[in-house]
């Protein structure tokens, strides 16, 4: 159960590149507890299709704690474009959550989480609903402060041969609220595909994502090409 709580909570809070890390038990007074540490070095931070470090590397990273009831609280960071996000140049997400197993190939997951911008653009809540079940993860993220929208995703992950693991994603978003007072009622696409294998120690990935946002991406960025289709090659570490 554990590890289907870890990979929901990486699924959710960064598309493509979260690694579930080998996390470590303990035996405590309330319970056994599990804590688990990843390290990201990354040619990009995409979210949603869309580069959030204008195209630059990332540096990420992230602290989860489980408890064996489906509990689980954790935070995640990396840099960000200082000019697009109002002079931060860091992300702080921290989230908590619920989540188990229905069956041996179903489970849930329920999700508070909160992405904050220091000394930047106003921070951004969000409730988060997902069940995965046969390989398939399908949810919902609605946030509702400081504006409200909705946005569905499925994700379908496999094994292939030699040891390497094939994501596919899709996501939709509807911003029911003016996004950053700039324009309403905007919905658009996203989706990737990802591939990923353990090399010597380390999580090797490589995500193609794209997106069918058009002038609308240069009115939220300054650039037209921060939603076009762009690779992404990512090193995790697990600690």
């Amino acid at each position: 159960m554990m590890k289907k709580i870890a990979a929901v909570v990486a699924a959710a809070t960064a598309i493509g590149f979260a690694t579930v890390a080998h996390a470590e038990a303990f035996d405590t007074a309330v319970g056994e507890l599990d804590v688990s540490m990843t390290a990201t070095l990354a040619t990009d931070y995409i979210w949603r299709g869309q580069s959030q470090t204008a195209g630059a590397g990332a540096v990420q990273g992230s602290l989860d704690i489980a408890h064996e009831s489906g509990l689980y609280i954790g935070a995640w960071a990396s840099n960000v474009d200082a000019e697009t996000f109002g002079g931060a140049d860091v992300e702080y997400d921290y989230y908590a959550g619920f989540g188990g197993d229905i069956t041996p190939e179903i489970g849930y997951d329920l999700q508070w989480a909160t992405y904050t911008y220091p000394k930047g653009v106003n921070s951004v809540d969000e409730v988060i609903g997902s069940l995965s079940l046969y390989g398939f993860n399908v949810g919902a993220k609605y946030a509702y402060d400081p504006s409200s929208s909705l946005y569905g995703f499925v994700d379908y992950g496999f094994e292939l041969p030699y040891g390497l693991g094939l994501g596919l994603h899709y996501g939709f978003t509807d911003t029911k609220d003016p996004l950053d007072g700039v324009r309403s009622d905007e919905t658009y696409s996203d989706w990737a595909v990802s591939i990923g294998k353990p090399i010597l120690g380390v999580d090797v990935s490589l995500m193609y994502s794209d997106t069918d946002l058009d002038e609308v991406c240069g009115d939220w960025y300054g650039k037209d090409d921060y939603c076009d289709a762009n690779f992404t090659l990512a090193v995790s570490k697990s600690f």
